[in-house]
């Protein structure tokens, strides 16, 4: 199929994706926001202006209604455009034959008729028939509830599509899971109607625990609303006894209400959280539980792979070794190979796919085109027989070729060293003298594959590559470049106090190699898979304090590593990529799945998706990750600070029998301010200075420890008792009521903004945070300034806030005013940054 004819008809039947993940309306949306509780007040105060005759503030109030809801309404559909983004990117992917090309495309492109192919892994993207297929078991108990994998076969044209389960049937059905071997198969249905999609299922509704930020900050609502319900019931007994008016008494507690609601913290957390996700995924990490946003500034130890994460992952055949004598290919590229090499190469080509997708057949590939002339090919007619594929007991492979006509075979082998002499039955001293040769290429940090060749005559082949008679030819050693960004990432995380422990099935000399290029502590410490296995739990909890190399590991033995670290109380993020990977990824605190070259188990399996497989990716969102969790805190100190003078003013003059100096429809406009101020401001504010040369925090700090908390009270009472000073000063120098409240009411706006600015930085004094030049807090900024100059110099709006007009000399003395109530911290960060 070309890619005409597959976008023809995705336009004409959809895309392949199920309805449950078709967007949320606009209208839909509409109805959530007019749903919470701050609008809800705003309504019940409206309401209560109609009811005693006060139609210009009902309407004022509506107006409000309409214009937080917008706001709330745009922030909603930020989030969910990110989320939706995200979920695109997570969705399964398929490897489809478009334009007669292999090509990786999302699983939600897929149409009717598409070639796929389906490897050891993967997750089918649709319901499709079985063309071709070598030893295909599918994992098919998400639609059977059987446990156990199923034996697939190719169709020979006869069979109808059936429901799933049952042997050697020739069908796959989207959702299932590739359990072992691969195949090639044909689309049959997607989207709805594929069999999960006739029978409802929803992959898209996944229900999780709530995380310990959100835990924290359900904790920090509830309390808020708990003391606001009972002030908001003092404030309308107090007013109801001292002044006889219960109506106004109800609507000053219900401007209490709003005053005290802190429904911020809650949009706040699902703001930057899912707009971190988005940042993080434009820098080529997918997270797909946001949970590991707030654990990624918590990660004291990264376990990574060498290959394809510290390495490029394109492998370069650069050596090779025949009879303990070992030619560098790169240093000699002008010298012609002899015969007994020629044979070497030619072999590990014969035992390699013909159009191979492995890294190391690639190079081998490559090196024979170039190396070998056609005299040393296969000769025509000559057709595979059988393939015998790696198995845990014998990590080699080999080929049978057969000859036309004839009951001749040639047979390629290629495997682990230790493998090859098993295979070819060498003797334990011959078996040492390998082993050396290996010890010496794996210095040069070179990947060692030995290489064998057999003959064969006769008419059925062994069942078992063992019963060969194989001669080893030879090693051929490969290099797999470290990534240039690596190095001065490893020492990045070094600064941030996080230990790097490389895990890789290669050789403990070319671990050792790529560790000291890298710059990895302790580069000739390590630990093999063989020592692993016999290793107590207690004794590999003590050993790993010290040995950040893992060699010759197989993958699932990269649990007892993730378990061990743990119980010696460290933060784990975990890289994987294959089937095996997946538990280990599950018990680590961050699974991080390769994204090109993963399979489906292990992305779905993990936290995070690295689509670039590249290490300084994941350093990357380390940072970002503590960037956020700043961001977070300084944005929920805002709100807890800034809520204080604005439920202080609404108070205090109601218990002191004062003048009232904020209505419901002041509350409106601060909330305005406040919105956007800790969803934008805070959300898009770079990084600390330095934010990578802290330790990692402790992963059970509360986000409100006692410095915070502390420091955000006084923050909240320095600007109340500020701005209830002006208040007084008013009222004692004769001004009258209105003059009064809008001298307090600019003072508290002041306040707010000064607030703002002061909080993006716990660092960084006043000026230099306005150098920043955070464009999101000058929007909100020259916003709020022009929407006050409206409020205080129209007439009608003048009018409908219950202030009078205002002098200049008296802004700006507002302004100082509120300057006042943040200095103190201006003064506390500069002696802070003194003694730093």
């Amino acid at each position: 199929m070309t890619e005409e004819e597959a976008e023809a008809r995705r336009l004409a039947e959809g895309y392949n994706e199920l309805p449950a993940q078709r967007k949320q309306s606009s209208f839909s949306i509409i109805l959530e926001v007019l749903r919470q509780p701050m609008l809800a007040l705003l309504l019940a105060c409206g309401a209560i202006y109609f009811f005693i005759g006060e139609e210009s503030d009902a309407l004022m109030l509506l107006t409000f209604v309409v214009v937080v809801a917008g706001i709330t309404c745009y922030q909603e559909r930020k989030t969910k455009r990110a989320l939706e983004a995200l979920r695109r990117l997570s969705s399964p992917r398929a490897i489809v034959i478009r334009d007669g090309v292999e090509r990786r495309v999302p699983g939600r492109d897929l149409v009717r008729d598409d070639i796929i192919l389906l490897r050891e892994g993967d997750r089918v993207p649709a319901d499709a028939v079985v063309l071709a297929v070598k030893n295909l078991l599918v994992d098919e108990s998400l639609l059977t509830g059987e446990a156990g994998a199923v034996r697939k076969s190719a169709r020979d044209g006869k069979e109808e599509i059936t429901h799933p389960g049952g042997e050697d049937l020739p069908f796959v059905f989207s959702g299932t899971m590739v359990a072992r071997g691969r195949a090639t198969a044909k689309v049959t249905a997607v989207g709805s109607s594929t069999e999960i999609g006739r029978i409802g299922k929803s992959l898209a509704r996944i229900s999780e625990e709530d995380t310990l930020l959100q835990k924290e900050v359900g904790r920090l609502v509830r309390n808020f609303a708990l003391v606001g319900a009972i002030l908001c019931l003092l404030i309308v007994i107090v007013y109801g006894l001292t002044r006889g008016d219960w109506v106004k008494g109800f609507l000053s507690g219900l401007t209490l209400g709003m005053a005290m609601l802190p429904e911020e913290f809650s949009v706040v957390l699902l703001v930057f959280l899912a707009l971190g996700a988005w940042r993080i995924s434009k820098r080529k990490v997918l997270t797909r539980r946001t949970a590991a946003i707030e654990t990624l500034g918590a990660t004291t130890v990264m376990c990574v792979d060498k290959t394809g994460t510290l390495t490029v992952n394109r492998m370069r055949l650069d050596g090779m070794t025949v009879d303990n004598e070992f030619f560098d290919l790169a240093a000699g590229a002008g010298r012609e190979l002899v015969d007994r090499e020629k044979s070497l190469l030619r072999y590990a080509e014969l035992a390699s796919d013909l159009e191979p997708f492995d890294p190391l057949e690639k190079a081998i590939k490559e090196k024979s085109f170039e190396l070998l002339s056609s005299a040393w090919r296969l000769p025509d007619g000559w057709k595979l027989a059988r393939e015998y594929p790696l198995s845990k007991e014998l990590v080699a492979m080999s080929r049978a070729w057969k000859s036309s006509g004839g009951e001749e075979y040639a047979i390629a082998a290629k495997g682990a060293p230790e493998a090859m002499a098993e295979l070819c039955r060498l003797d334990a001293g011959k078996t040492d003298a390998l082993m050396r040769e290996v010890g010496k290429m794996s210095a040069r940090g070179l990947r060692v594959l030995g290489v064998a060749r057999s003959a064969y005559k006769g008419s059925e082949l062994p069942e078992d590559q063992r019963g060969f008679d194989f001669e080893l030819l030879g090693l051929l050693g490969f290099t797999d470049p470290v990534r240039p960004l690596v190095p001065e990432s490893v020492k990045e995380c070094y600064r941030a106090g996080i230990r790097i422990i490389m895990i890789t099935g290669d050789y403990p000399g070319t671990a050792v190699f790529v560790a000291r290029e890298i710059g990895l502590a302790n580069p000739g410490d390590f630990i093999t898979g063989a020592e692993l296995r016999r290793l107590s739990a207690v004794e590999l909890k003590r050993r790993i304090n010290d040995v950040n190399i893992f060699a010759r590991v197989a993958p699932e033995q990269k649990l007892a590593i993730v378990n061990a670290l743990k119980a010696n109380g460290e933060i784990v993020a975990m890289t994987g990529d294959g089937v095996n990977d997946a538990p280990a990824l599950k018990a680590s605190h961050i699974g991080v799945a390769m994204g090109e070259r993963g399979t489906d188990v292990a992305r779905e399996t993990a936290d995070l998706v690295l689509l670039n497989d590249d290490f300084s990716s994941i350093v990357m969102a380390v940072k970002m990750g503590r960037r956020i969790f700043d961001n977070l805190k300084k944005a929920m100190a805002y709100i807890f600070s800034v809520h204080i003078p604005i439920a202080g003013m609404a108070l205090l003059p109601v218990l002191a029998d004062l003048p009232i100096v904020l209505f419901p429809v002041h509350i409106a406009f601060l909330e305005l301010i406040i919105d956007p101020a800790c969803s934008v401001v805070f959300e898009s504010e770079r990084s600390e200075e330095g934010i990578m040369d802290r330790p990692p925090r402790n992963l059970e700090s509360p986000l409100f420890d006692r410095r915070t908390f502390f420091l955000s009270i006084l923050q909240g009472l320095s600007v109340l008792a500020v701005v209830f000073c002006v208040f007084l000063a008013a009222l004692w120098l004769g001004m009258g009521e209105i003059e009064a409240r809008t001298l307090a009411f600019a003072s508290i706006v002041f306040g707010n903004l000064m607030l703002i600015v002061t909080n993006l930085s716990h660092h960084h004094h006043f000026i230099e945070i306005l150098r920043a030049k955070n464009k999101a807090l000058f929007w909100v900024l020259g916003g709020t300034v022009s929407f006050l100059a409206l409020v205080l110099y129209l007439p009608e709006l003048r009018d409908l806030f219950h202030l009078s007009f205002m002098h200049v000399p008296d802004l700006l003395l507002c302004l100082l005013a509120s300057s006042a109530g943040i200095i103190w911290f201006e003064i506390y960060k500069v002696i802070g940054a003194r003694k730093a």
